[in-house]
C-alpha cells in the first residue's frame, strides 16, 4: 500500500506530541474563568474529556463546545487557552511521543518529503518549531491559522500540489483522516492519540506507536 510513497503529511498534536499535557491545564484555567464570571456552571474535566477537543481549530472547539457563549467571552477564554498553553511550552513541558524524533529522522533520510499540517495557531506552532527543531525534519509547518482556520482537508487541497505524490496523511483524528480521503491520499491512523475508534475507522491502516512507521515506509 505503501511502497510508492513520496510525501507525507503529518499532523501534530496526538500524533507526534503528547499535547494533553500542555492543553489540559490551559483548558480548566480557561473553564474557571467561565465559571468565576458566572457563564459556566462549575464541574471536574477529566483528562479524557479535555481530549476530546484536540484536533478541533479554536474555532471550531467554541463552536460545539459552548455555541452561545457571547463572541466576546469566547474570545477571552480563547486567548487563556492559548497564553497558557504558551506558558507551558515555555516551561518546557511539552512532550513528544517516544521515538518521534527518530522516526522523523528516518523518514527523512528516505528521502520522503515531509508537511507538518495541524489545527493550530501561528505563535503555537512557532514554539514547537523552535522547542523541537521541527524545521530539520519538515519541507513546510503549516497551522490552520494561516488559512483563517478553515477546515484541514481545504488546507491539504491548497498545498499538496508543492509535492510529489503518491501521498499519504498520518494523524490521530477524523479532521486527519478526512482530509486524507477528501484528497485521495492514503491514511494512517494514530489510534495512540486522542480520537475515537469510530472515527478512525475509514482509515488505510492503523498504528499503535508512531515507531511503527518505520516498518510499513
Amino acid at each position: 500500500m505503501f511502497e510508492n510513497i513520496k510525501t507525507i503529511f503529518f499532523d501534530y498534536d496526538g500524533t507526534l506530541h503528547k499535547s494533553i499535557k500542555i492543553y489540559a491545564p490551559a483548558f480548566r484555567k480557561a473553564y474557571q474563568y467561565l465559571v468565576d464570571n458566572e457563564f459556566a456552571k462549575d464541574r471536574k474535566w477529566t483528562d479524557q474529556e479535555i481530549s476530546y477537543w484536540l484536533g478541533f481549530s479554536s474555532k471550531d472547539m467554541w463552536k460545539e463546545f459552548m455555541p452561545d457563549l457571547d463572541e466576546d467571552i469566547r474570545n477571552k477564554a480563547s486567548q487563556i487557552i492559548g497564553k497558557e498553553m504558551l506558558n507551558q511550552l515555555s516551561d518546557g513541558k511539552a512532550e513528544l511521543y517516544d521515538g518521534s524524533i527518530e522516526v522523523l529522522q528516518y523518514l527523512k533520510q528516505k528521502k520522503y518529503k515531509l508537511v507538518f499540517v495541524s489545527n493550530c495557531g501561528i505563535y503555537y506552532r512557532d514554539m514547537a518549531k523552535k522547542l523541537f527543531d521541527l524545521d530539520n525534519y519538515f519541507e513546510e509547518i503549516v497551522c490552520s491559522e494561516e488559512y483563517d482556520y478553515i477546515p484541514k482537508y481545504e488546507i491539504v487541497k491548497k498545498i499538496k500540489n508543492k509535492y510529489p505524490s503518491e501521498m499519504v496523511i498520518i494523524g490521530d483524528r477524523i479532521q486527519d483522516i478526512e482530509a486524507g480521503i477528501k484528497n485521495n491520499m492514503n491514511t494512517i491512523a494514530c489510534n495512540y492519540g486522542y480520537g475515537s475508534e469510530d472515527e478512525l475507522s475509514s482509515a488505510d491502516y492503523e498504528i499503535s506507536d508512531i515507531t511503527d512507521l518505520m516498518k510499513i515506509l
